[in-house]
Protein backbone atom coordinates (compact mmCIF):
# COMPACT_ATOMS: atom_id res chain seq x y z
CA UNK A 1 0.00 0.00 0.00
CA UNK A 2 1.65 3.44 -0.75
CA UNK A 3 0.64 6.54 0.10
CA UNK A 4 -1.89 6.84 -3.04
CA UNK A 5 -3.56 3.72 -1.92
CA UNK A 6 -3.87 4.87 1.89
CA UNK A 7 -7.78 4.80 2.65
CA UNK A 8 -9.28 7.54 4.99
CA UNK A 9 -11.95 6.62 7.23
CA UNK A 10 -14.00 10.14 8.22
CA UNK A 11 -17.50 11.08 9.88
CA UNK A 12 -19.09 12.43 7.12
CA UNK A 13 -21.76 14.46 8.82
CA UNK A 14 -19.53 16.50 10.66
CA UNK A 15 -17.48 16.79 6.87
CA UNK A 16 -20.84 18.09 5.31
CA UNK A 17 -21.79 20.32 8.32
CA UNK A 18 -18.21 21.45 8.00
CA UNK A 19 -18.17 22.15 4.43
CA UNK A 20 -21.38 24.05 4.73
CA UNK A 21 -20.83 26.24 7.12
CA UNK A 22 -17.09 27.06 5.65
CA UNK A 23 -19.49 28.03 2.47
CA UNK A 24 -21.98 30.25 4.44
CA UNK A 25 -18.60 31.80 6.70
CA UNK A 26 -17.20 33.17 3.26
CA UNK A 27 -19.99 34.52 1.94
CA UNK A 28 -21.01 36.33 5.09
CA UNK A 29 -17.16 37.69 5.66
CA UNK A 30 -17.03 38.33 1.83
CA UNK A 31 -20.75 40.27 2.48
CA UNK A 32 -19.20 42.21 5.07
CA UNK A 33 -15.74 43.04 3.85
CA UNK A 34 -17.98 44.73 0.58
CA UNK A 35 -20.55 46.20 3.01
CA UNK A 36 -19.53 46.63 6.38
CA UNK A 37 -17.38 49.79 7.83
CA UNK A 38 -15.94 50.91 11.49
CA UNK A 39 -15.26 48.76 14.12
CA UNK A 40 -18.11 46.02 14.42
CA UNK A 41 -17.25 44.94 10.59
CA UNK A 42 -13.76 44.20 11.46
CA UNK A 43 -14.94 42.26 14.70
CA UNK A 44 -17.35 40.46 12.68
CA UNK A 45 -14.76 39.45 9.70
CA UNK A 46 -12.47 38.30 12.41
CA UNK A 47 -14.82 36.09 14.36
CA UNK A 48 -16.15 34.70 10.53
CA UNK A 49 -12.89 33.84 9.99
CA UNK A 50 -11.89 32.17 13.30
CA UNK A 51 -14.97 30.30 13.03
CA UNK A 52 -13.73 28.52 9.80
CA UNK A 53 -10.58 28.31 11.07
CA UNK A 54 -12.47 26.07 14.44
CA UNK A 55 -14.68 24.12 12.14
CA UNK A 56 -11.09 22.62 9.82
CA UNK A 57 -9.61 21.97 13.35
CA UNK A 58 -12.11 20.29 14.86
CA UNK A 59 -14.47 19.16 11.99
CA UNK A 60 -12.66 18.79 8.91
CA UNK A 61 -9.19 17.59 9.78
CA UNK A 62 -10.06 14.70 12.22
CA UNK A 63 -9.75 11.03 10.50
CA UNK A 64 -8.23 8.22 10.37
CA UNK A 65 -5.75 6.93 7.72
CA UNK A 66 -4.62 3.53 6.99
CA UNK A 67 -1.22 3.28 5.79
CA UNK A 68 1.36 0.73 4.18
CA UNK A 69 3.31 1.37 7.45
CA UNK A 70 0.23 2.00 10.30
CA UNK A 71 -2.60 3.82 10.99
CA UNK A 72 -2.95 7.83 11.07
CA UNK A 73 -4.88 8.71 13.91
CA UNK A 74 -5.89 12.53 13.12
CA UNK A 75 -7.76 14.65 16.34
CA UNK A 76 -8.23 18.17 16.24
CA UNK A 77 -5.10 19.12 18.07
CA UNK A 78 -2.93 15.82 18.19
CA UNK A 79 -2.01 13.31 15.72
CA UNK A 80 -0.85 9.52 16.34
CA UNK A 81 0.55 7.06 14.43
CA UNK A 82 0.31 3.26 15.31
CA UNK A 83 2.84 0.99 13.44
CA UNK A 84 0.65 -2.46 12.47
CA UNK A 85 3.08 -3.88 14.49
CA UNK A 86 2.03 -2.13 17.73
CA UNK A 87 -1.82 -2.87 16.69
CA UNK A 88 -3.51 -5.38 19.35
CA UNK A 89 -7.39 -4.23 18.27
CA UNK A 90 -9.73 -2.04 17.28
CA UNK A 91 -12.95 -1.40 18.47
CA UNK A 92 -15.65 1.13 18.84
CA UNK A 93 -17.06 1.88 22.45
CA UNK A 94 -18.20 5.69 22.32
CA UNK A 95 -15.33 5.97 19.69
CA UNK A 96 -13.23 4.06 17.47
CA UNK A 97 -10.57 2.45 19.73
CA UNK A 98 -6.86 1.52 18.44
CA UNK A 99 -5.65 -0.90 21.58
CA UNK A 100 -1.82 -0.94 21.57
CA UNK A 101 1.04 -2.49 24.09
CA UNK A 102 1.34 0.89 25.18
CA UNK A 103 -2.05 1.87 25.62
CA UNK A 104 -5.45 2.69 23.93
CA UNK A 105 -5.28 5.37 21.19
CA UNK A 106 -8.87 6.92 20.50
CA UNK A 107 -10.19 8.56 17.76
CA UNK A 108 -12.02 11.75 18.48
CA UNK A 109 -14.02 11.59 14.59
CA UNK A 110 -14.83 8.49 14.37
CA UNK A 111 -17.46 7.78 17.13
CA UNK A 112 -20.85 5.95 17.90
CA UNK A 113 -24.07 7.87 17.79
CA UNK A 114 -26.53 6.17 19.01
CA UNK A 115 -26.84 6.18 22.98
CA UNK A 116 -28.31 2.43 22.74
CA UNK A 117 -25.23 0.94 20.80
CA UNK A 118 -22.93 2.73 22.90
CA UNK A 119 -24.71 1.11 26.15
CA UNK A 120 -24.29 -2.54 24.07
CA UNK A 121 -20.44 -1.55 23.42
CA UNK A 122 -19.96 -0.91 27.27
CA UNK A 123 -21.39 -4.30 27.84
CA UNK A 124 -19.11 -5.93 25.59
CA UNK A 125 -16.37 -4.09 27.01
CA UNK A 126 -15.35 -6.74 29.48
CA UNK A 127 -12.96 -8.33 26.43
CA UNK A 128 -12.00 -7.82 23.18
CA UNK A 129 -15.36 -9.41 21.90
CA UNK A 130 -16.00 -8.98 18.07
CA UNK A 131 -19.03 -7.60 16.91
CA UNK A 132 -21.45 -9.22 14.47
CA UNK A 133 -20.30 -7.36 11.10
CA UNK A 134 -19.06 -10.09 9.14
CA UNK A 135 -22.39 -11.94 9.88
CA UNK A 136 -24.66 -9.37 8.93
CA UNK A 137 -23.16 -6.27 7.73
CA UNK A 138 -25.84 -4.59 6.19
CA UNK A 139 -27.35 -4.12 9.95
CA UNK A 140 -24.01 -2.96 10.90
CA UNK A 141 -23.10 0.81 11.80
CA UNK A 142 -20.98 2.91 9.94
CA UNK A 143 -18.27 2.69 12.62
CA UNK A 144 -18.37 -0.74 12.77
CA UNK A 145 -17.92 -1.12 9.43
CA UNK A 146 -14.50 0.80 9.77
CA UNK A 147 -13.26 -0.48 12.65
CA UNK A 148 -13.71 -3.83 10.88
CA UNK A 149 -11.99 -2.74 7.67
CA UNK A 150 -9.27 -1.76 9.88
CA UNK A 151 -8.96 -4.77 11.27
CA UNK A 152 -8.94 -6.30 8.63
CA UNK A 153 -5.63 -4.05 7.37
CA UNK A 154 -4.09 -4.57 10.72
CA UNK A 155 -3.89 -8.55 9.93
CA UNK A 156 -3.08 -7.75 6.16
CA UNK A 157 0.14 -5.77 7.38
CA UNK A 158 1.11 -6.56 10.83
CA UNK A 159 3.36 -9.57 9.94
CA UNK A 160 4.79 -6.84 7.07
CA UNK A 161 8.20 -5.35 8.60
CA UNK A 162 8.84 -1.55 8.31
CA UNK A 163 11.78 -1.90 6.71
CA UNK A 164 13.81 0.63 9.06
CA UNK A 165 12.59 4.04 10.45
CA UNK A 166 9.92 6.33 8.11
CA UNK A 167 11.33 9.46 7.06
CA UNK A 168 8.85 10.72 4.05
CA UNK A 169 6.25 12.56 5.93
CA UNK A 170 3.92 11.97 2.41
CA UNK A 171 4.23 7.86 3.29
CA UNK A 172 2.68 7.74 6.70
CA UNK A 173 1.87 11.50 8.05
CA UNK A 174 4.65 13.85 9.95
CA UNK A 175 4.00 11.59 13.57
CA UNK A 176 5.19 8.52 11.99
CA UNK A 177 8.91 10.38 11.27
CA UNK A 178 11.58 7.67 13.02
CA UNK A 179 8.85 5.29 13.96
CA UNK A 180 9.39 2.42 14.55
CA UNK A 181 7.16 -0.38 16.67
CA UNK A 182 5.84 1.93 19.33
CA UNK A 183 2.82 4.89 18.73
CA UNK A 184 4.34 8.01 18.24
CA UNK A 185 2.03 11.25 19.08
CA UNK A 186 2.52 14.70 18.19
CA UNK A 187 0.61 18.20 17.50
CA UNK A 188 1.23 18.89 14.32
CA UNK A 189 2.76 22.01 12.79
CA UNK A 190 -0.33 22.83 10.22
CA UNK A 191 -2.44 22.84 13.50
CA UNK A 192 -0.16 25.48 15.67
CA UNK A 193 -0.04 27.85 12.87
CA UNK A 194 -3.87 27.89 12.26
CA UNK A 195 -4.48 28.28 16.36
CA UNK A 196 -1.39 30.59 16.56
CA UNK A 197 -2.35 32.87 13.48
CA UNK A 198 -6.21 32.99 14.76
CA UNK A 199 -5.44 33.97 18.26
CA UNK A 200 -3.37 36.86 16.54
CA UNK A 201 -5.47 38.08 14.54
CA UNK A 202 -8.65 38.13 16.67
CA UNK A 203 -5.88 39.75 19.48
CA UNK A 204 -5.01 42.46 16.69
CA UNK A 205 -8.55 43.20 15.74
CA UNK A 206 -9.94 43.61 19.11
CA UNK A 207 -6.72 45.77 20.36
CA UNK A 208 -6.70 47.99 16.89
CA UNK A 209 -9.76 47.71 15.23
Amino acid sequence: MTAAESTTHYATSTRVMGVVWTVIALLLLLDVLLRGEGRTAWIAAALLAASVAGVYIVWLRPRVVSTGRGLRVINPVREVFVPWSAVEWIDVLDVLRVHTSSGVVRSWPLRESKRSKVRENMRRDAGHIDTDVDDDPGSARPVDLMARDLRRDAERYRARPLGGPIEDVDEAGPAAIGAEDRPQTMVPVEVIVVLSLTAAMLVAVFLLA
